[in-house]
């Protein structure tokens, strides 16, 4: 048997729907055409459409700025973010065999969270704001797999127990840093970077992120076949030649710079990584070559309506981590009662 004529899980094949990949491309190019009509700036549809056609020469000055320099970066952020966690979320569902696992469960996200809250405090720029997250998210993780190799038990448990003592020990961390920033000025900006947000992203800051979670997501669907593997155990996986060790490692590498990347650009946004590869599974099938193309238009589709939400809701801008998490919080609970009568 060749190493492309695996075996894989039953259901991989179980739900094929042709009609999925093309709808799904169809919205993740109306959605954020329709987006740039949403915002606080007005704006109307005929104006921006006129600027994208016929250039700047033909609209009121203040509508290129509003589209080049806020809209479509907020834009392609959130569907950037949306797109990288369901990805990174689906990768990791596969390593530890559970649709419950979501991108942070290494540490990446509270890691990240403490970089960000660390340079807030110091009052570092916002480029600053954005490595130390990075930075700290690729750290945690790294410290995660360190501490869970070394462990006696099997890798995938002690990779979850040593990602849950580092994000506790993360999460201490923040909680200190908040109780000694200024109340007047640090502590409202540490809150609301934790709370997740689109509203101050620029080029700058899409540009950053856009490298690194676009290379982790290249990495995954280059490593797509090789996650079915691991689906099957480590057992099966060593038979047909493949080191799930290596895999395992190479996959984690890869989801935790996207997760890293999203978390430094939007904030802690939480959410999506367990939903949309849980869903996208759902309809697609559990085999990684269909259904990682499918989590992703999904996951930036999702994430780019919630900030649509985020902007028009109310008169002040909702944290988009809310929104996700008012979304979030009851699909889990379906989840847990729909594996209950399993």
């Amino acid at each position: 048997m060749s190493k492309h004529q695996t075996t894989l899980p039953a259901g991989v094949a179980r739900l094929r729907r042709p009609w999925l990949l093309p709808l799904l491309i169809a919205l993740s190019l109306l959605l954020p055409l329709l987006s740039l009509n949403i915002g606080f700036y007005g704006a109307t549809l005929q104006q921006i459409y006129a600027y994208l056609l016929h250039g700047a020469e033909a609209v009121e000055p203040n509508i290129p700025v509003i589209v080049r320099n806020i809209r479509v970066p907020r834009i392609a952020a959130a569907f950037l973010i949306g797109a990288g966690l369901a990805v990174a979320g689906a990768a990791y569902q596969g390593m530890f065999k559970n649709p419950l696992v979501s991108p942070d469960i290494l540490g990446v996200s509270q890691g990240a969270g403490l970089g960000a809250c660390l340079a807030l405090l110091l009052g570092w720029s916002s480029f600053g704001v954005q490595a130390a997250a990075f930075c700290f998210g690729v750290v945690t993780v790294f410290l995660t797999y360190l501490i869970g190799s070394r462990a006696k038990f099997g890798q995938a448990v002690s990779l979850v127990l040593a990602g849950t003592m580092l994000r506790e020990l993360c999460n201490a961390s923040i909680t200190v840093i908040k109780y000694v920033a200024d109340p007047n000025d640090v502590l409202p900006a540490i809150t609301y970077w934790l709370m997740g947000s689109l509203s101050k992203v620029d080029t700058s800051d899409l540009l950053f992120s856009l490298t690194p979670m676009a290379l982790g997501m290249l990495a995954l669907f280059l490593l797509r076949w090789r996650l079915n593997l691991l689906t099957l155990g480590d057992e099966e996986a060593m038979a047909i030649g493949v080191d799930p060790r290596k895999v395992r490692l190479a996959a984690i590498l890869a989801a935790t710079i996207i997760s890293a990347g999203a978390v430094c650009l939007g904030g802690l946004i939480g959410w999506v990584g367990l939903m949309v590869p849980h869903i996208a599974r759902g309809l697609a099938g559990a085999d990684y070559r269909r259904m990682l193309p499918v989590a992703a238009l999904m996951g930036g589709c999702f994430l780019l309506v919630m900030d649509d939400l985020a902007r028009s809701l109310m008169a002040l801008e909702i944290p988009i981590g809310v929104l996700t998490a008012l979304f979030g919080a009851p699909f889990f609970v379906m989840l847990i009662l729909r594996r209950g009568k399993a």
